[in-house]
């Protein structure tokens, strides 16, 4: 029961930020100031990472929930392609972006990391399920969804340091890293108390 309200919490969420995202990118007017400078120097970065971050947000849920994938195996496979292709797409744009992230060094190298390790563990979790090793995929996929998960804690975190009185820039420089370690550290966490999967389970293929 609390791990099905987890995935509903955390399927909510996504879905909130990602139309979030899709409403920055078809309405210019919802864009922030530094949105609107980004979308005017770097355009295709900006529209990729966007679209990118709000697909696999929402198609994350959907691969982690046991009993579509025994349900629906066909509709996993391609959503999963989905999945990797969005990653693929927003990930790389993501790096590009935090070349230039507000806060100096410190938020351009905590979102440079981010960015690496979800086009990484991304890429685990796709090579892991073409070798047939199932476990591992799923240990993969947990830590990639983790780092997608940054999108939403990002916006958790910057609204609170502004009301607990944060000046924005050491906030910021701060959240570059806050919006990722502790997911991934979670990740770790329930790898370890999630069962390994068995060999015969049909759960967790993304690609045929």
């Amino acid at each position: 029961m609390i791990r099905k309200i987890g995935w509903v919490v955390m399927t909510v969420f996504a879905a909130i930020i990602a139309a979030y995202a899709i409403a920055v990118l078809v309405v210019p007017t919802m864009r922030a100031p530094f949105l609107q400078q980004r979308f005017m120097t770097m355009p295709l970065a900006a529209t990729l990472h966007l679209a990118g971050a709000a697909v696999a947000l929402v198609v994350g849920p959907l691969q982690h929930n046991s009993r579509l994938r025994g349900r629906f195996l066909n509709l996993h496979r391609w959503t999963g392609r989905a999945y990797v292709l969005a990653v693929l797409f927003g990930g790389a744009a993501a790096f590009r972006l935090a070349t230039v992230a507000q806060g100096g060094l410190p938020a351009q190298v905590g979102f440079g990391l981010l960015a690496v390790l979800w086009l990484l563990a991304t890429g685990q979790a796709y090579r892991s399920i073409r070798a047939g090793d199932r476990n591992s995929h799923r240990r993969w996929m947990t830590r990639s969804y983790a780092l997608t998960f940054a999108a939403v804690t990002l916006r958790i975190y910057l609204p609170l340091s502004q009301v607990v009185g944060m000046p924005f820039e050491p906030a910021y420089q701060t959240i570059a890293w806050l919006c990722w370690v502790p997911n991934l550290l979670l990740a770790e966490w329930l790898i370890l108390r999630l069962p390994a999967m068995a060999g015969t389970e049909r759960g967790a293929v993304v690609a045929a």
